[in-house]
């Protein structure tokens, strides 16, 4: 069995908010790795005395015990018993029913010698390879069709100048009207307080046989196909395999130093936080 991960901070004065691990049990029959996204808050208050990096710390091993431990239960289940043990750790001394307590998006993949199981929440990319080469992406597409209205927002912000008093107010105006759809019926879901969150998971099951290879990836990692557009998610996963993590994040990392301002690539920040785990089953 092959395992890599590679994870770095987009800025190396701040903490890196992904989180990522592989488990694999004393007994050899099978494991499941964790890739998590932690949701940078904006300045202020969000309620909450703990940082980013321990709320993704503290659900991330929860998912990874659970996942090994508790082989009767769904990964559905597992997440959601994982966000309810993470908001116990703080419910004391945090209020948890704010809008940006700390919060993560979430992939989950957990294998035996039956089958391979696996958990997507928000904008984080799971790829799954067969023994015939294909790869298929699996993608909680939600937070990237937003409705019309805000799309249209963003798209006027990315064309106002860099800078300008403009884009700042409408930016700001943007962001909040994103915030609104957040964990929302009609928006898009993230693992934060409230454990419901897991049934909005994308989940399924492959069989085993079917299976060759998974490959976990943050969304600043995904940006070498969603943002830089250099290739789409088959040659990304050939690129990874071939070259490893950590030459897959150095590429992403070439790609926006090219680009500091965003002038080519629009993105809501010039580096990201970037996390990969590549698995050999």
């Amino acid at each position: 069995m092959r395992i890599e991960l590679a994870t770095e901070p987009g800025d190396p004065a701040r903490p890196n908010e992904d989180y990522a691990s592989v488990i694999l049990p004393a007994a050899g029959q099978g494991g499941s790795l964790v890739l998590l996204d932690g949701v940078t808050p904006p300045a202020g208050d969000d309620g909450c005395l703990h940082s980013v990096p321990w709320f993704t710390a503290r659900l991330g091993g929860a998912l990874g015990e659970l996942s090994v431990s508790r082989r009767d239960m769904t990964l559905s289940e597992i997440l959601a018993a994982a966000i309810v043990r993470t908001a116990e750790a703080h419910c004391q001394t945090c209020d948890l029913s704010h809008p940006r307590t700390p919060q993560a998006t979430v992939i989950l993949v957990r294998w035996d010698e039956e089958q391979v199981e696996h958990l997507v929440l928000s904008d984080s990319a799971l790829l799954v390879a067969g023994p015939d080469g294909r790869v298929t992406p699996v993608l909680d597409e939600r937070l990237a069709e937003l409705p019309p209205r805000i799309r249209a927002m963003r798209d006027a912000v990315r064309a106002m100048p860099r800078g300008s008093a403009e884009r700042e107010v409408a930016g700001r105006a943007y962001g909040v009207a994103v915030e609104a759809l957040r964990n929302a019926e009609d928006g898009f879901f993230t693992a934060a307080a409230d454990p419901s969150a897991a049934s909005r998971a994308v989940t399924g099951t492959w069989p085993r046989s079917e299976v060759t290879a998974v490959a976990a990836l943050t969304d600043g990692v995904g940006r070498w196909v969603e943002t830089f557009r250099q290739g789409d998610w088959t040659e990304c996963f050939t690129l990874l395999r071939k070259d490893g993590p950590q030459r897959l994040v150095d590429r992403v990392r070439d790609l926006e130093r090219a680009d500091p301002e965003g002038t080519t690539y629009p993105r809501g920040k010039r580096h990201d936080d970037a996390a990969v785990v590549y698995a050999e089953l």
